[in-house]
């Protein structure tokens, strides 16, 4: 499987490159490797601050512009009805594009949730007008999810969540299947227990280092064929043009359902990320510049 089905029939790929933390003067060389090793989604956001070179490389391509997905994120600080709608000409012209293939809310804002519904609403409309082809969400759990279904017309085609062998949440995966919700995973390799301290790298995991030894493949190879299987798409982020690659070379073998349920034992239910009810203007606003 490459491709994923979105709940309204636009096609994404399975694997994708994230560019979060990616400096800009970075991003346009990590580009150019995924869309030689075959990449055709790249995700970037508002907040990443490299909207523009992800655009750039992908001109200077040579791929035409319709075999690439684009996927971007608006921030908290232009949440809001008008706001979201100037978000995306700031996305769109950054990148270049008169159409972005699918905008998602970055964050749920909870301790603000009337601003998230105003700018989900932004995101139907630009759907409505064709400027953009799919809207989806970031980070949102279950509550978020509930509330926002009861309060909007289009359900979300994609959930962009935190999602790896240390941190699978469950509930907020069966939640997405359940309403046609495909879950997108940031940070699928676990990169962020590794940079964030936590004294676990899921790369030296002996479970997921056995699993790779079986079928000739590395732990990130293992743990993006184990998303694959379970109707994830995953968004691995690397600047390396050989990890890039080899993240992309997951199609040619598949993991038994003992070595799926050996990687599901993993979970110890940790966060990497901030908790979503901790991201609030005050904490975490920040002024996104115009095109």
């Amino acid at each position: 499987m490459t491709n994923i089905t979105l709940n309204n029939g636009v096609v994404i790929p399975v694997i994708g490159l994230g560019v979060f933390q990616t400096p800009p003067e970075e991003t346009t060389d990590a580009v150019a490797s995924a869309l030689e090793a075959g990449y055709r989604h790249i995700d970037t956001a508002a907040a990443y601050g490299n909207e523009r070179e992800v655009g750039e490389r992908i001109r200077r391509s040579g791929v035409p512009r319709e075999e690439i997905f684009i996927e971007t994120k608006v921030w908290i600080s232009d949440y809001g009805y008008d706001e979201t709608l100037h978000a995306f000409d700031k996305s769109a012209g950054k990148l270049g594009v008169e159409q972005i293939d699918l905008l998602i809310l970055h964050q749920a804002l909870p301790s603000e949730f009337d601003k998230t519904i105003g700018a989900y609403r932004a995101l139907e409309k630009l759907l409505a007008d064709g400027r953009v082809r799919a809207i989806g969400v970031s980070n949102f759990m279950v509550e978020h999810l509930s509330d926002l279904l009861e309060q909007t017309e289009v359900v979300p085609a994609v959930n962009q969540i935190e999602l790896h062998p240390y941190f699978q949440q469950p509930e907020v995966h069966a939640f997405d299947t359940e309403h046609g919700i495909v879950t997108q995973a940031w940070s699928p390799i676990g990169g962020i227990t590794s940079y964030r301290g936590s004294g676990r790298r899921s790369f030296d995991e002996p479970v997921i280092l056995a699993i790779g030894e079986t079928h000739g493949k590395t732990a990130a190879q293992v743990m993006l064929r184990w998303h694959i299987q379970k109707g994830v798409q995953v968004i691995p982020k690397s600047t390396r043009p050989e990890r890039i690659a080899e993240n992309f070379d997951v199609f040619d073998f598949e993991l038994t359902a003992a070595e799926l349920a050996e990687i599901d034992a993993l979970d110890t239910g940790v966060r990497g990320g901030p908790e979503p009810e901790a991201v609030t203007l005050e904490s975490f606003g920040r002024e996104i510049p115009e095109a």
